[in-house]
């Protein structure tokens, strides 16, 4: 396991040594971090969250209690997984094969969810595989997404629909002063919407 100094890791974390934990990062009681696992520098992994083989994660990535990144999940640079999160990786799940064989891992192929820098999801939420989260988009709790998520979208509901724009702040944007244009509360930056599509005004 490749683990730099500033490397927090709980007594009952079960953390492989083919595991790669950037500097800075912590794990917490009764979490799980498979093999292959990469984890950027200053990440926290939640108590009992579990993080599956050859998952990839950037830094300063926050994986709340609870929660399952199943293999072969991406997170960007700045990831919010809230408690009880799951990403899913198999498309069409059985325990059995037609014959009534028991599936092993050589009977499918895993899938997974690719979440782009900055974006959120909400607790208790479910990421269907093979979906991709837009930059700093946010997915609101108990949701379940089945679909790609575009940039800065804030998604709800079962399946999960756009119900407004976010800024990088996750404060929902205010209509500006001409159609298209969304401003941010908090921070007042200005975002461009163009056929569905939000980009931050660069000035």
């Amino acid at each position: 396991m490749t683990t730099p100094s500033r490397v927090r890791i709980a007594e009952s974390a079960d953390v492989s040594p083919d595991a790669s934990i950037g500097a800075g990062s912590s794990i917490w009681h009764l979490a799980q971090v498979r093999e292959q696992a990469q984890l950027g520098e200053n990440c926290i992994i939640g108590r009992g969250a579990y993080v599956g083989t050859g998952v990839v994660m950037g830094d300063n990535c926050k994986v709340q209690n609870y929660a399952l990144v199943y293999e072969p999940a991406r997170l960007g640079d700045g990831v919010f997984i809230g408690p009880a999160v799951v990403l899913t990786n198999d498309t069409y799940p059985r325990a059995i094969n037609e014959d009534g064989s028991q599936k092993s891992a050589h009977d499918w192929e895993p899938v997974g969810v690719t979440i782009k820098r900055g974006a959120a999801i909400g607790a208790r939420s479910t990421c269907v595989a093979p979906v991709t989260i837009g930059e700093w988009a946010t997915v609101a709790a108990g949701a379940v997404v089945v679909k790609d998520v575009p940039a800065f979208a804030l998604v709800a509901g079962v399946p999960a629909k756009r119900i407004g724009w976010v800024g990088e702040s996750g404060v929902p944007l205010t209509a500006g002063d001409t159609d298209g244009v969304w401003v941010c509360p908090s921070s007042g930056a200005r975002y461009i919407e163009t056929d569905g599509i939000l980009t931050k005004e660069t000035v």
